[in-house]
């Protein structure tokens, strides 16, 4: 039980789950759907780097530094400046995502994910809130955003992620990096910022 909940840590990283949330965002049956491959590969390539690929090649430095103890940051204090970084890479996805004027949907999720980003900064300065539990709250709150915004019927998929939302927040808890209330708040923040970030967009 242990291993599996590390595998599902891990394949739901907090890092990871905005590329996905992309891809849901790409294939919903929206007109996002029809954008051409090169420009669907470039906003992978944009959120990919500035969520995940970034924001991990710093994680060296702020363990030499003594920023953190380890990769695991198993204390609040220790989050704040990996969060912080990864909220300025956020913003520089979001700048460029911007730029290109593709649309205002995935502009609204990639902002929406850089201020829950930003209030567990604030939040980590007292209180462990789940990374993960916001990560997979968010990508749920987008898709139903889009739900209620588009008209899409996307009730399967969002029961997959509803499914695995609920295996990430159980291993979490099994591996006791989290209490209950930290879990629950964390997915709280998540689906409600971004669903609201995609429905307003």
């Amino acid at each position: 039980m242990k291993l599996l909940s590390k595998i599902l840590s891990f394949l739901f990283h907090p890092m990871l789950m905005p590329t996905l949330g992309i891809f849901f965002i790409l294939n919903a049956g929206t007109h996002l759907s029809y954008l051409s491959f090169e420009v669907k590969r470039v906003v992978y390539i944009i959120v990919f780097t500035s969520s995940c690929l970034l924001p991990i090649s710093l994680l060296p430095l702020f363990l030499q530094m003594k920023l953190i103890k380890s990769f695991n940051m198993d204390t609040a204090r220790e989050r704040i400046y990996p969060v912080l970084a990864a909220g300025v890479f956020y913003f520089l996805g979001y700048f460029l995502l911007s730029r290109l004027n593709i649309s205002p949907l995935l502009e609204g999720f990639v902002l929406s994910s850089l201020l829950a980003i930003l209030l567990a900064v604030g939040i980590s300065f007292f209180w462990k809130i789940s990374m993960h539990a916001i990560a997979v709250g968010g990508v749920t709150g987008a898709l139903a955003g889009i739900m209620f915004r588009y008209g899409v019927d996307l009730i399967v998929l969002t029961s997959v992620m509803l499914l695995i939302s609920g295996a990430t927040a159980s291993a979490r808890l099994y591996l006791n990096a989290h209490s209950p209330a930290q879990v629950y708040a964390g997915y709280a923040l998540g689906f409600v910022l971004v669903m609201s970030g995609v429905f307003l967009a």
